[in-house]
């Protein structure tokens, strides 16, 4: 089979082996996508051309192309957190062609990866979500929705995506559980707390009122005209919840999600079990949480221990 010389096929091949091959989805695809466009984009300005003809084969970027454009990144602003997601997509990207032919030496084997500190991901107590739940009118429509919502990403540890496309069909709230579809068409089981359950039957009241549009009807969480929710609309209702709550905290719906790894391992879960509840393919992935963990304790510490109260308050010195 010939091979694709340009690269709008060689990208289109990509896809689809992200696609076929990884199971990826469409979100997932997209993200990948734009990495490879701004990569193409930054080694179409290097060759100085503007038109199609002008721009750089991506089978032959090198390893020096590839260093030039993470320093174009960083010259950008964007940071070293972003750079490397933009960078594994990348990465990814080159190890399909090198896999399928394209090319016979990866350019980015030698790549560093950006310097990141560590990075602890915010998260509320369960004090905090109450506060949440309370900036909440259930006198609107979607009130009691919301609510739902807050109970199931703090309860289960959902990613939003899961959230969005949670199905009528996956629920068995009679034994406890629900099935969540997880990166890569991967399904696990995790439990569901009672009082998410019981916020669900209460939403399930209004969502038996609405008019469902034709195609819509087993997804668990819908908007006013009877369609499933996107990420954007829980990323911004919770969002706005935050500031009527009161919480000075950055947050987003994958807040909620490291509120309940956290909250898990306080009270004395297993990584194993937290790394099956999260649907972590690494283990590594889930270990973020202990260097949570220790840090709070580092921080009770230094906040309760007889020696450094002695300190803070000038005494001994």
């Amino acid at each position: 089979m010939e091979k694709a010389n340009n690269n709008k096929e060689i990208t289109k091949r990509f896809r689809r082996y992200l696609r076929l091959e990884r199971s990826y989805s469409e979100h997932t695809m997209d993200a990948y996508m734009r990495d490879i466009d701004k990569l193409q984009s930054f080694i179409s300005s290097e060759k100085g051309g503007e038109g199609a003809a002008e721009s750089k084969s991506l089978l032959k970027v090198t390893l020096q192309d590839l260093q030039a454009f993470l320093a174009s990144l960083f010259d950008l602003g964007i940071s070293a957190r972003s750079q490397s997601r933009i960078l594994s997509g990348i990465r990814t990207f080159y190890k399909f062609l090198l896999l399928d032919g394209f090319i016979i030496q990866d350019p980015t084997e030698l790549l560093d990866s950006p310097t990141q500190g560590e990075h602890l991901p915010e998260v509320l107590s369960v004090e905090e979500v109450d506060m949440l739940e309370a900036a909440i009118d259930l006198s609107q429509p979607e009130g009691q929705r919301n609510k739902a919502i807050i109970e199931m990403l703090f309860s289960c540890g959902l990613r939003v995506s899961e959230l969005v496309n949670l199905q009528l069909s996956n629920l068995y709230l009679d034994e406890g559980f629900i099935r969540v579809i997880g990166k890569g068409d991967k399904e696990r089981l995790v439990p569901i707390s009672p009082r998410a359950i019981q916020e669900l039957r209460y939403w399930f009241i209004d969502r038996n009122a609405m008019k469902i549009k034709p195609g819509e009807q087993n997804y668990v969480f819908l908007n006013r005209r009877g369609a499933h929710l996107t990420r954007t609309m829980i990323l911004i209702m919770i969002k706005r919840l935050g500031v009527e709550a009161g919480i000075k905290k950055t947050i987003s719906p994958h807040t909620l999600r490291h509120s309940f790894a956290t909250c898990l391992l306080e009270g004395g879960a297993d990584l194993r079990s937290i790394q099956a509840m999260l649907g972590h393919e690494k283990i590594g992935t889930t270990e973020i949480y202990t260097h949570l963990d220790m840090s709070r304790l580092r921080e009770d510490i230094i906040n309760c221990h007889p020696r450094n109260i002695k300190y803070s308050l000038g005494e001994g010195l």
